[in-house]
């Protein structure tokens, strides 16, 4: 991806449709071995601007059964071996399966993240996105906030997330003490 342009986009109505069809199709390939698919990421929150790409979490008990399936998972999602680990966020516990994933995509429209069901990466994602979900204040300047980084760093990718990653601990730091307020528990699967 280093040098493509970094386009972050105003919320598609679209979004929500793509990733219906994407569920549908892992639904259909993996069964229940998924335990649940989320639609995760800026695309899963309505108002929110995003690059133009659909972030998906599947569940698992084990990501051995993940290293089972095939390297095409379905139509154009392929393996990313070298994408196995979350970013760490400052202060998490550095335990490594707690961060372990395994990641499919089709590099410019959707990405797959694989992650073990009550490990930290896999609260991580839900947590976000509902708590953005629930705060418009916060969801406009994370939009706002990846709009001046596209613009600060055009194609330069590692920049881009060397500053987005750091913003992130920071919401999950208000996401989770909003989970605790609220008293949050992982909805329903997406699919």
């Amino acid at each position: 991806m280093s040098g493509e342009p970094l386009v972050i986009t105003d919320y598609r109505s679209d979004w929500p449709e793509r990733f219906r069809i994407v569920a549908a199709s892992l639904r259909q390939q993996l069964g229940q071995e998924a335990l649940r698919i989320d639609h995760i990421g800026s695309t899963a929150v309505r108002g929110l601007a995003a690059k133009d790409l659909i972030d998906v979490q599947v569940t698992v008990r084990s990501l051995a059964d993940a290293d089972q399936w095939d390297d095409q998972l379905v139509a154009g999602l392929v393996r990313r071996p070298d994408h196995s680990v979350d970013h760490l966020p400052a202060g998490a516990p550095d335990d490594p399966r707690e961060w372990a994933k395994r990641y499919w995509s089709d590099r410019r429209s959707v990405h797959l993240h694989v992650r073990e069901e009550g490990r930290l990466n896999q609260r991580y994602a839900l947590v976000f996105r509902d708590y953005l979900r629930a705060d418009a204040s916060a969801a406009g300047a994370y939009g706002e906030l990846k709009r001046a980084l596209a613009s600060a760093a055009p194609g330069d990718w590692s920049a881009y997330y060397a500053v987005k990653d750091p913003a992130c601990d920071l919401i999950i730091a208000a996401a989770e003490q909003w989970a605790s307020r609220v008293g949050w528990e992982a909805p329903p699967t997406d699919a």
